[in-house]
This record gives C-alpha cells, structure tokens and sequence, in this order.
C-alpha cells in the first residue's frame, strides 16, 4: 500500500489539499509520525511540529496498549479500565508503567524540541497525523490534549487504521482523513514496504529539514 512513511505521507497530503488555503498547522506524533507530517506540512505549506503521546503498555506485555499519555503541564492520560479488570494489572503497576513513559517523554520533549516552544494551535485549523493507528490509545489522548489548545478546527489524520477505531475516534475530531481504513488491519507495519523503527537522529533531522523549509518561504 505504502513504500514508505514519506509515500504515505503525500497520498495523505492528496486527501488534505482542500485545507491548504486554511490557516494550518500539522502536529505529528513521534517517531513514526513525523516523516507523514513533513510531506503534509510541505504540501499544505504549514508549520510542522510534534505532539509527545507515549503508548502505556501491559506489564508483561508492551505493545498490548493499556493506555496512553502526553507531555505537558497538563497531562492527558488514558487507561482503558476494561483491559486492566479483564487482565487483573495492580493499581501500583499501572503507576509505574506510567510513570516510566512520563520519564520517556522528558528524554523525547529535550531531544526533539530542544528548548523550542510548542507552535501555537490556537485559532487554527490544527492537522494530527500518525503513520498508522490500531487501537487508537495515542491518538485519543492526541486529540483530547490538543483540544485543550483551542484550535479552531481539529482534524485526525492517518494513512491506515483500522476501521473500527477510525469510528471509535470520529467524534474527537472535526474531521477525519484516512487514505485506507480495512476491516482486518493487522499490524500497521504490513502496510508498509519499508516500516522500519525511526531513531532520535532520523525524527531530528525531519523537524530540522522543516524548519529550514518554514525559515526559507
């Protein structure tokens, strides 16, 4: 479907070419996110900046989704209390399961922003932007944490995700964009020829590479 982040990230850009007249800014979430949000930012002729989210997992199992959290002095965080009931996760491992991904958004929010203030969303029509979403945890405390920057219009977007989550997150955006949504998603990474783990460096160099764009018009 997808060679790469980048490709994804120009058929999505495709989608989005109605909001380019829009006073628009894309928020992408790290890591994967970024290279889709640079092609969008680059077509709609938009400031690009990222938006720290952390996946919680399950103890025993990490890429099990219990929930999610952002950076921030006002946090969002989201435990799906279904799953911790079904599974029987203590309180207290919960607690530290948090607690180690507000450590890990620390290290991102000094890697990547580097004492830059976060663009300011309100008034705009403010773009969220992944490579991919399955159960939607990150991308629900996404949109509930920008909501709270008073953007003008919140608009989810994604290249893939799967179809029951897209409607699960409809009513926490103003509009949702979504170049394929299949019933049987799978892992996001099928949907990629070339989905391969983004380092610090590569998610640096994009929001650099933006910058000096933005700087150059």
């Amino acid at each position: 479907m997808f060679w790469d982040r980048s490709d994804a990230g120009r058929q999505l850009a495709e989608k989005l070419r109605h909001l380019k007249d829009a006073k628009t800014v894309v928020l992408a979430l790290p890591r994967g996110g970024v290279p889709v949000g640079f092609e969008v930012a680059r077509a709609l002729g938009a400031p690009l900046d990222v938006l720290l989210v952390r996946k919680i997992g399950v103890p025993w199992q990490p890429e099990l989704a219990l929930g999610a959290i952002t950076d921030g002095d006002d946090p969002e965080i989201y435990i799906d209390r279904d799953l911790t009931r079904l599974l029987g996760i203590p309180e207290d491992d919960i607690k530290k399961a948090t607690s180690q991904q507000f450590e890990e958004l620390e290290r991102r929010r000094l890697a990547y922003c580097a004492g830059r203030r976060p663009v300011d969303i309100r008034g705009t029509t403010t773009i969220i932007v992944d490579d991919g979403i399955a159960t939607g945890a990150t991308m629900r405390v996404a949109l509930q944490a920008a909501r709270k920057r008073h953007p003008a219009r919140l608009v989810l977007a994604v290249p893939v995700a799967a179809a029951d989550t897209i409607e699960e997150l409809r009513p926490l955006a103003d509009e949702v964009i979504c170049v394929e949504a299949p019933a049987g998603l799978g892992a996001i990474g099928f949907h990629y020829a070339d989905f391969h783990q983004m380092s610090d460096d590569e998610v640096t160099a994009v929001i650099a590479q933006s910058a000096e764009a933005g700087d150059a018009t």
